[in-house]
């Protein structure tokens, strides 16, 4: 029998083919077609056509050129463009409110999680948060399987996992100490930035160690047009006697933008902000600060802001030796017949300042590049914080919600989509501040904002208060955090208008491979039996919740949509956000049931390829909902 409907691939997108088909479309005469390692012809880009469509800007051979590489860069690409067959699987046991949140945690490697998101997030998350592991010569990294191997260096025998787990330990004495950091990087950001929106930024913290390095990779990932700033964070007000050469008081929070979408930057005022504002004189506008009406340049340089002034209240002719004024003659008379110049208390002051209304400001300030602690917290206020909600010291050094907050207080007067309903994205979760800061925002100023955590189930140190607590590894500190914080949030904000309707859950997802089974058998190997166990083509222990989310993310829809499990005719029919799709993984599906389905009018139905009571129904399904739901999109898996 023919089948006539497409079948969902269930795997990540392969960028590589991708970037083919977008050269095909620029240089088509650059496209190819070569022998993979199978013997089967796949297209290919003939780089010697594509290298003369550049003839005039090549850079080849030895010479000399401006660029960031290190041994393993060409395999993180290629790890970053790669496809993987693996599925996030919903587990409800560990979420909080899973049917109504908004806000989504996975258990997993943050590579994975990034492609796995990349159909359903792409060009939708507003801001990007990371604190990745640092590069101290103790710390841990991600051991991927494209960084350098053996062969490449000497000291490869020292790295080792003895748990089979993915990190290694990055000791000093390894050959590969700036390599493999960068390596484990790369393909991250890589796939971060596909997720950005337009007008998206992204903010990394990293200490010195790094530091360097990681501006020049973001200039290469982001471009260097898209550098915003390197904020100093104070992340500590005392001196520690411990140190050997210097106190390190600070810390770097790298800023890109994902576009020149955002022209202008702006920080949302706070009460702090507005301390500075008095109105000594009644003045009907309101209050105001002071700023001064002298210039910083010189007369000579700005002869056309250089006039002769006079106090109103004791009529004196003032010239400035030496510099000149701030603004225009014909604009000084504008602010003498508006009464915004201001003489001092008793009106007697050398120079007059201009008066800067409160009321006349726009909604925020230009941002600044240093941060203090009293404004973004301290790694101090942070661990007393996770200790305050945990009972224990379960985390070292996380970040305190007020600097995560801090970054959400950001935003571009231009924007479109309302800040507070924006989607914040943490790859390196670790204690779960961001998730923390965002449910926290929202409680203050009543923001909607969706928070999406990924977080590695790596193993606590079992000499750890938080291993002997029972939390053994750092995913589970991370979504114990959130739980509490958010009971805590709503505590604190008992009795204020709407508070109940605050969104603290969130829907958890662990990484696990493919739903589908994956046989690969040569025809030797072949045998009458295989064929009974692999009668269906779905792993046996996997539930029908399990296969929706897999087509949610093949088909890139929103996982934190609501999700209506109904009953037609006596099968199980998801419906996800009222009738954007309908899905229904039973067997003996007939045409009864498809026609009370099609009556819905779903968006998009899919169904399993083997569910069909028989092949006359697989047939006739399409003409069904072509008579009663023409624009249903059809699929199976």
């Amino acid at each position: 029998m023919t089948n006539t409907f497409e079948k969902l691939d269930l795997q990540t997108p392969d960028y590589t083919n991708e970037n083919i088909a977008k050269l095909a479309e620029l240089f088509p005469n650059c496209v190819t077609e070569k022998r993979n390692d199978k013997g089967e012809l796949e297209r290919a880009i003939d780089f010697d056509a594509l290298r003369q469509e550049f003839s005039s800007s090549v850079v080849e051979g030895s010479a000399e050129r401006y660029s960031l590489n290190w041994p393993g860069k060409r395999k993180a690409l290629v790890a970053a463009n790669t496809p993987i067959n693996k599925t996030l699987r919903p587990c409800r046991k560990e979420s909080v409110d899973f049917p109504k949140t908004k806000n989504i945690f996975i258990e997993g490697d943050n590579l994975d999680a990034l492609k796995l998101l990349q159909e359903t997030y792409l060009g939708k998350i507003k801001m990007i948060y990371i604190d990745p592991p640092y590069n101290t010569g103790n710390d841990f990294i991600y051991n991927d399987s494209f960084t350098a191997d053996k062969q490449e260096y000497d000291e490869a025998s020292q790295q080792k996992d003895g748990d089979g787990g993915r990190l290694v330990a990055n000791q000093e004495s390894n050959g590969r100490f700036h390599s493999d950091w960068l390596s484990m990087v790369y393909p991250r950001l890589k796939l971060a930035r596909n997720l950005l929106r337009d007008d998206g930024l992204i903010f990394i913290s990293i200490d010195d160690n790094e530091q360097a390095n990681l501006k020049r990779l973001c200039d290469e990932v982001f471009g260097e047009d898209n550098f915003i700033g390197n904020i100093i964070w104070e992340k500590r007000y005392g001196r520690s006697n411990n140190a050997k050469l210097m106190t390190n008081s600070t810390e770097h929070i790298i800023l890109y933008r994902k576009s020149s979408a955002i022209e202008i930057l702006r920080e949302v005022r706070s009460v702090n902000h507005n301390e500075g504002y008095s109105n000594p004189d009644n003045d009907k506008r309101g209050v105001w600060t002071s700023v001064s009406f002298v210039n910083q340049v010189t007369c000579d340089a700005r002869p056309n802001l250089t006039y002769t002034i006079k106090n109103p209240n004791t009529g004196e002719e003032i010239n400035h030796p030496t510099n000149a004024w701030k603004v225009s003659q014909e604009k000084y008379k504008t602010f003498l017949e508006e009464n915004r110049l201001h003489w001092g208390a008793d009106g007697k002051a050398k120079y007059p300042r201009i008066k800067r209304f409160l009321s006349e400001l726009d909604d925020g300030m230009v941002p600044v590049n240093f941060w203090k602690f009293k404004e973004a917290g301290t790694v101090d206020m942070g661990t007393k914080e996770v200790k305050a909600l945990m009972d224990i010291d379960a985390f070292t050094f996380p970040k305190p919600p007020l600097l995560i907050k801090k970054m959400l207080s950001l935003f571009t007067p231009s924007e479109t989509i309302k800040p507070k309903e924006d989607i914040v994205l943490d790859f390196f979760a670790g204690s779960g501040t961001t998730a923390h800061a965002v449910m926290q925002l929202n409680a203050e100023d009543g923001g909607n904002r969706k928070c999406i955590s990924v977080q590695l189930p790596e193993a606590t140190d079992e000499k750890s208060e938080a291993f002997k607590a029972g939390y053994k590894n750092i995913a589970e500190i991370s979504k114990e955090r959130i739980r509490r914080a958010g009971k805590k949030i709503k505590e604190d904000n008992a009795g204020k208008e709407g508070i109940e309707n605050l969104d603290v859950g969130f829907r958890v997802f662990k990484i696990d491979s493919s739903n589908m089974e994956d046989v690969h058998l040569t025809p030797d190997e072949t045998r009458l039996e295989l064929f009974d166990a692999l009668e269906g083509n779905i792993k046996k222990d996997r539930t029908p919740e399990d296969l929706l989310f897999q087509v949610l993310l093949d088909w890139g829809v929103d996982l934190s949509l609501p999700i209506e499990c109904n009953n037609i005719d006596g099968k199980q029919v998801f419906f996800v956000d009222d009738n954007a799709l309908a899905a229904c993984f039973e067997e003996g599906i007939n045409e009864d049931f498809v026609k009370q389905l099609a009556e819905r009018q779903p968006l998009r139905v899919v169904f399993r390829d083997d569910g069909f009571a028989n092949d006359a129904v697989k047939i006739n399904i399409e003409q069904i909902f072509k008579l009663k739901s023409p624009a249903t999109d059809i699929k199976v898996i």
